[in-house]
């Protein structure tokens, strides 16, 4: 099975496109975008006293807000492709998730990574290359761009949890699990658009039974 590889940065993962993503075989189906693409964000939830974060915890911010301008980015630029809804839905979505942590970012006193860039500008280099090559493969055909959506959820969910579990700050607890229920959503939204289009998806970083579990 072609696939991306996630690598490691520091702290936390970066993801890289290696070759096309995933292996999709035809079935049938009849879902719709529907409400995926208007769930609920929950902006972060401050504290009066503003604790330290450590190292570890600081990082993690700082690439999940940079990853999620990732997709933010791929949707937006995939909209501009092929005028399908669901890319402009949830690249409305991933922009609420990125205001979350910008939240969280000013509220520790962070020093932003997005900063005044523009779509497809990223300070991480491993990020800047994962957009390029996202691009490259979404640009094939909007199948390829569908498919591209729901690897990207995927690898959102698994960073998101890995962040969470190493993070014992309530506030930022709370806004990862908003942001994963986010990534639920969008995975479930482009899953139904291939279902459309008479495709199934099939997970290839999650587990079947987290994938299931997911979906249904």
């Amino acid at each position: 099975m072609n696939k991306m590889t996630r690598v490691g940065l520091g702290a936390t993962t970066a993801l890289l496109l290696i070759t096309s993503v995933g292996a999709i075989g035809l079935a049938a189906g009849n879902a719709g975008y529907g409400r995926y693409g208007q769930e609920a964000l929950t902006q972060a939830v401050v504290c009066d006293c503003v604790s330290s974060l450590s190292d570890t915890e600081a990082h993690d911010v700082l690439f999940m807000r940079e990853e999620e301008k990732v997709a933010r980015d791929v949707y937006l630029t995939m909209a501009s492709l092929w005028t399908y809804r669901t890319f402009n839905n949830i690249s409305q979505s991933e922009q609420k998730h990125m205001d979350a942590l910008q939240n969280v970012i000013e509220q520790y006193g962070l020093i932003d990574p997005v900063g005044s860039n523009g779509v497809g500008v990223f300070t991480n280099n491993e990020l800047q290359g994962l957009y390029d090559a996202l691009i490259v493969q979404g640009s094939v055909s909007v199948i390829d761009a569908l498919k591209v959506g729901a690897a990207i959820e995927e690898i959102d969910i698994l960073d998101l949890r890995e962040c969470l579990e190493r993070t014992d700050n309530i506030d930022i607890q709370r806004v990862y699990q908003n942001l994963i229920r986010g990534s639920e959503n969008h995975l479930r939204a482009f899953v139904n658009a291939l279902e459309v289009r008479g495709l199934v998806y099939e997970p290839q970083y999650l587990s079947i039974a987290e994938y299931n579990l997911i979906i249904n």
